[in-house]
């Protein structure tokens, strides 16, 4: 349990490892479809969204994402990518994502924007995680 103020919120996290995987994406994927099945309406939301976080870490830092943290809480999703690289100034929204219509890469946070409540960037004491928090009951991606 989570200690919220003076209510409590019971919080169901799932944890997946994703160092020194073949397949990061395709794991990080299915488990957060597993994790969230049959449960919230905004499933195929945080897929996307994991797997937008995942191949970001994998592109843009020397060691790829080592895991991935998804919580269920009372009205929201959230989920986590952490990678052992501590250059959270790096990770932000290219310009021009909204704008190149036909661009093949250069919108994964732009995406997460846009089906997030909203998404920052935390430091930790080996690296960085990236959070987006989504909403639990609404869903952009069917």
């Amino acid at each position: 349990m989570v200690n919220a103020g003076n209510t409590q919120e019971s919080v169901r996290a799932h944890w997946v490892g994703l160092s020194g995987l073949h397949e990061p994406l395709s794991v990080a994927r299915e488990r957060v479809r597993d994790f969230l099945a049959d449960e919230v309406s905004c499933v195929e939301d945080a897929v996307l969204v994991a797997s937008e976080l995942v191949g970001n870490a994998l592109r843009h830092t020397e060691g790829g994402p080592d895991c991935l943290v998804v919580e269920v809480r009372m009205d929201s999703v959230v989920v986590w990518v952490h990678d052992p690289q501590a250059d959270s100034g790096q990770v932000r929204v290219s310009d021009a994502a909204a704008c190149e219509v036909f661009a093949e890469s250069g919108r994964g946070l732009w995406l997460v924007q846009m089906l997030a409540r909203r998404w920052y960037v935390e430091s930790t004491a080996i690296g960085k995680a990236v959070v987006a928090v989504l909403p639990r009951a609404r869903a952009a991606v069917s």
